[in-house]
């Protein structure tokens, strides 16, 4: 579904449509393999949207939507201004901006607020816009982006996961769990089932 088709659905498409679970995906350094190995593992009828949040150069002209497109049947949009959020749909964060969600819809702020905490101010705003119905999984990378943002999913209901030590860069997903705010901690082969679980439990 290209965005031009998807901003001319009506409201009641746009109601059935609705995910059962937003799932952000935050990564960094070394996350790229993780996308792929996740997307690959997923199968394409989950009734969930997935939202990924990727540490990249502020100028670059991002080529992860066309790299992840091959490791997945769902369709995948570069995120916008307003874009509805559906199910069985990937998104990817655009460059130099930070995301947030308000009503199934995306709002996009750009230029980012600066550093690289693109992964805690999407995943905030996934908690108090989902509660419940708010996933957030950390993936490779450097420092500590997600960690916050892992807490106050947790704080509203929602369920967090941190990628296991097939991390190739560990930093961020050993911060969650030191954190105490990881609710799994699992290989992401392995990651699809439980997301299965926690949407049929709803």
């Amino acid at each position: 579904m290209n965005n031009e088709k998807q901003r001319r659905l009506t409201a009641a498409d746009i109601g059935v449509l609705r995910p059962k679970l937003i799932v952000g995906i935050g990564g960094s350094a070394g996350a790229l393999n993780a996308y792929k190995v996740l997307l690959n593992a997923l199968p394409s009828n989950t009734g969930m949207a997935f939202v990924i949040i990727s540490h990249m150069n502020p100028t670059a002209n991002s080529q992860l939507t066309k790299i992840l497109s091959r490791h997945t049947k769902m369709t995948i949009n570069l995120a916008s201004m307003e874009m509805p959020i559906l199910a069985n749909h990937v998104y990817v964060i655009p460059p130099n901006a930070d995301l947030l969600i308000e009503n199934y819809t995306f709002k996009v702020i750009s230029p980012r607020s600066g550093g690289h905490k693109q992964i805690d101010v999407f995943f905030v705003s996934l908690a108090e816009a989902m509660g419940v119905r708010a996933i957030g999984i950390v993936l490779s990378g450097y420092d500590g982006d997600g960690t916050e943002g892992c807490k106050r999913i947790k704080a509203n209901g929602g369920k967090t996961f941190a990628q296991d030590m097939s991390a190739e860069v560990d930093f961020m997903p050993l911060s969650a769990q030191a954190s105490g705010c990881a609710d799994f901690v699992m290989p992401l082969d392995e990651i699809p089932g439980k997301l299965k679980s926690l949407a049929a439990a709803l």
